[in-house]
């Protein structure tokens, strides 16, 4: 599970090209905007780098950027001609493959004005990201981790889902070990320097159940409340963490 410094160093580099590409097609998730064209234009962004989408292909997922709204937690397909509405929350997911090496970041946006409960939700989830990177350090675990941003989300309100999680990435956009967003201090895998993980709260408004739709794909509240996510790839170094995914 560990990688070299060479290793990490071109994880870096796509974790770079794959958060350009990310925030860009970010700044297009406006009113009237169509996700179809957003999937389309982060594709080429990645591309024009020298990547390509750790998404399109993966088991069959049709699309290159995972776009989930409102209720919908992740893996959202942005199929052409679903138009975004003012007072929309949108997660936009993507991976990128560069040079053999994957790097996984995902944020959500709104789009146009919001509601309170909206942006506090969006905070609180980027918040629990950023809390929950900071326990990243050789001899932490990955409970520090998911328990950190356990309770702080739920102090705000809010519950974390249960049935999706974090994880290793590198050669492959899947590795050990898992990383939920629950759990226990000083339980689970030891960190050691030279591991990669993807760390990614995903946030509801209400209940954390949540269900597949019959497209196979797209998750969703069990209870119809909004949901947010945000992740990014991080890197164990000697001293603490590295984000790989940052501008």
């Amino acid at each position: 599970m560990r990688k070299t410094p060479d290793e990490i160093r071109l994880m870096r580099e796509g974790g770079k090209i794959l958060a350009q590409a990310l925030h860009t097609v970010a700044k297009l998730a406006v009113p009237g905007a169509d996700v179809g064209e957003l999937d389309e234009q982060a594709i080429a962004l990645l591309e024009k780098q020298g990547a390509k989408s750790a998404f399109k292909g993966y088991e069959g997922f049709p699309a290159g950027l995972c776009v989930s709204i409102n209720s919908e937690v992740v893996h959202g397909i942005p199929v052409h001609g679903r138009i975004l509405k003012e007072g929309d929350i949108v997660g936009l997911d993507f991976g990128a493959l560069y040079k053999g090496w994957y790097t996984d970041m995902a944020l959500t946006v709104s789009v146009g004005k919001i509601g309170r409960k909206e942006k506090k939700l969006i905070e609180v989830t980027r918040e629990a990201l950023e809390r929950g990177i900071r326990m990243v350090k050789p001899g932490n675990t990955i409970g520090d981790i998911g328990s950190t941003i356990q309770k702080y989300v739920e102090k705000k309100g809010f519950s974390v889902v249960r049935s999706l999680v974090g994880h290793g990435i590198g050669r492959h956009i899947h590795e050990d070990p898992q990383v939920p967003n629950f759990g226990a201090k000083g339980t689970g895998e030891r960190l050691e320097a030279g591991m990669t993980i993807a760390i990614e709260p995903m946030v509801n408004a209400g209940e954390y159940p949540v269900r597949t739709l019959d497209d196979g794909w797209t998750i969703v509240t069990e209870d119809g409340s909004r949901s947010a996510h945000f992740e990014h790839t991080v890197a164990v170094t000697e001293r603490g963490y590295e984000i790989l995914t940052a501008l």
